[in-house]
């Protein structure tokens, strides 16, 4: 079971351009789809006006014909905004943008179905109807502006449609028209003014669609950075809290031992003649002061980023015996095991943090092992060279396996932890995160635990094999199982 060493942070980063962009195309199509409404009333308006002057001035069918397509198509239209506010009202970009694009043809339509209203007055009808169709056809082409402009896509093809349509509608009704001069100068001037709103329409439809652009990506932006203070505001005050709680805890271990010395030292000062019994105690309390402090300093370079690191190869088994050294004198006074096993083996890195690492958990496992013993080895597992810890000691309980990595937590109910700092696993999972290093943990409550530290591939140097079940007790092997 591998367990997490460090605090569940999330760190804001910046949106990539993808994200902005799908997220400001949503937005831009929320803005088209709106705005259809509006635009969908102002022609349901628009079209009874129209049809009625033009009724017995026009060809009656295709008159007909051309109100009961425009009305068919503002119907299917109607039904689309309909479908659009249930199914993608609330969607992400992409889903957006795939049901505009499927319906992109109905803006086409209405366009050139607006545009046909030229076709069927201009020079058909009388002066005054025509005047209102170009009216209308001239309001349907300002109306787009704010209406469709926010989506590029769709706005040009409803302008381009428009406009082609009217084109069309000038151009047939020309050359049916008697070839007179006037007729002639009239309708290329109508083109060429039309020419000049098509080309005004798209240049002020491109601005304001760069508008709107613009707005919204400040928008991400402002919402990125607000998220962004959110987040250090929250880190900062679970900052202040740790450290309340980091000075807390440090003041409650220190003020123990320094009272214990003090004590001492009032006693030798009355009774010198007690030099030889009080001198161990004055030099355990001392030990214990300076153990904290070391913990202290040690975890303050790690998280301000001034703990050096330095590789070189490390002979494995001179490591090892430089560690039964120093816990050996452990395991004889508590009556314990000690074994260490591992073969000729050099691995690239910080024979210093390498060495905190190993004897914080052994010093760990001795605390909490009262029978038995403890093993240190090196193996190879899965490709990686893992340093192994096994004790067969007071094991800690599921609810306790995250916990037991964080600064000062000491299981109350475990005997050896009067003594103990609760910093020592959390200096071994800050070093194994600064090298790479990751942890990994099996234990069950009275049955022991096993400590891992698993070493990347680029660290090997040789094959190494390891068979600690040869070497620990049954009960441990067991507890690591």
């Amino acid at each position: 079971m591998l367990v997490d060493t460090q605090p569940a942070t999330h760190q804001h980063l910046p949106a990539s351009p993808e994200v902005i962009d799908q997220w400001v195309h949503a937005q831009l199509i929320g803005v088209l789809m709106d705005n259809m409404v509006p635009s969908m009333l102002a022609a349901t308006l628009a079209l009874p006006v129209l049809v009625f002057m033009m009724a017995g001035e026009v060809d009656l069918p295709s008159l007909l014909l051309w109100t009961g397509l425009l009305v068919t198509v503002l119907v299917f239209r109607y039904r689309l905004i309909g479908i659009y506010q249930l199914r993608y009202d609330s969607s992400e970009g992409p889903q957006r943008m795939a049901f505009v694009n499927r319906y992109q043809w109905t803006w086409s339509a209405v366009g050139f179905l607006w545009g046909g209203g030229v076709l069927l007055t201009y020079l058909q009808a009388r002066p005054a109807t025509q005047f209102v169709c170009g009216i209308v056809v001239l309001g349907q082409g300002l109306l787009t502006l704010t209406a469709f402009s926010a989506y590029l896509p769709v706005f040009r093809r409803y302008v381009h449609a428009l406009v082609i349509s009217v084109l069309l509608g000038l151009t047939l009704n020309t050359f049916r028209a008697p070839d007179t001069t006037s007729v002639m100068e009239q309708s290329l001037a109508l083109m060429a003014l039309l020419m000049v709103f098509w080309w005004l329409l798209l240049v002020a439809g491109k601005r304001l669609h760069q508008i709107y652009r613009a707005s919204f990506e400040l928008q991400f932006s402002n919402q990125e950075l607000i998220d962004s203070l959110t987040q250090q505001t929250r880190a900062s005050i679970r900052a202040v809290a740790t450290k309340n709680r980091f000075l807390a805890s440090a003041a409650h271990d220190l003020r123990q031992p320094v009272h214990a010395l003090s004590l001492y030292a009032d006693w030798l000062a009355t009774e010198p003649e007690m030099a030889r019994d009080i001198s161990p105690r004055i030099l355990q309390s001392t030990r214990a002061i300076n153990e904290l402090f070391d913990s202290l300093f040690d975890l303050t370079r790690i998280d301000a980023g001034n703990y050096k690191v330095r590789l070189q190869n490390v002979d494995v088994p001179q490591l090892f015996a430089e560690l039964t050294t120093q816990f050996e004198p452990v395991a004889v006074g508590k009556s314990l095991k000690f074994k260490t096993h591992a073969k000729p083996t050099t691995i690239w890195a910080d024979p210093v943090v390498l060495r905190r690492i190993l004897g914080n958990l052994l010093s760990n496992a001795f605390r909490h092992t009262q029978r038995g013993g403890v093993l240190l080895g090196l193996r190879r597992r899965e490709g990686m060279l893992v340093f192994e810890v096994w004790d067969t000691g007071v094991g800690i309980a599921r609810e306790h396996q995250q916990a037991i990595f964080q600064e000062f937590f000491r299981v109350s109910q475990h005997q050896g932890t009067e003594d103990s700092l609760g910093l020592g696993l959390t200096i071994v999972s800050k070093l194994a995160t600064l090298m790479g290093y990751q942890l990994a943990l099996s234990s069950q409550a009275d049955r022991g635990s096993v400590f891992r530290v698993l070493l990347p591939a680029y660290t090997q140097k040789s094959v190494v094999e390891t068979t600690p079940e040869n070497v620990m007790p049954r009960s441990a092997a067991s507890a690591g199982s």
